[in-house]
């Protein structure tokens, strides 16, 4: 997995946080790549790259998140509804509601996460462990 320290994206005049979605791009061979651009007490924004087939493996934390696709085809999942997302797709998924993020097995995908609040590092657990068991639903026998 490619890790990417947190910076700072460039400040405005008029106190703006401003960042290149395609300055950010990162991919890596082994799993999604997450590029940190903005993080607060209430609230948490990531350019998520994704090589074809990979994924953010089903979890359900306790924030809501809105997942905005800039490029590619994949699909969001939304409890227990998988929505087929393309370039220009907005899905917002509740708090406390099972999501995932999967790239389709010929594309790459491209979208921007926000989250609210922040998941916690305990809440990401599951992603970590479906990650490192290479399962996007550590629940279903598709994975």
């Amino acid at each position: 997995m490619a890790f990417h320290r947190y910076s700072p994206p460039s400040r405005e005049g008029d106190g703006v946080t401003k960042t290149d979605f395609d300055a950010e791009r990162a991919y890596a061979t082994d799993r999604f790549t997450a590029v940190e651009v903005f993080r607060s007490e209430r609230m948490k924004v990531v350019c998520g790259y994704f090589e074809p087939g990979q994924f953010i493996p089903v979890h359900a934390p306790g924030s809501d998140v809105a997942v905005h696709v800039k490029s590619g085809i994949g699909l969001v999942r939304d409890g227990d509804q998988d929505h087929h997302v393309e370039p220009g797709d907005v899905v917002v998924v509740e708090a406390d509601v099972d999501r995932g993020v999967r790239a389709d097995d010929d594309t790459r995908l491209e979208a921007l996460l926000v989250t609210a609040p922040p998941p916690t590092d305990a809440e990401h657990g599951p992603v970590r462990e479906g990650l490192e068991r290479g399962e996007f639903d550590p629940r279903s026998e598709e994975s």
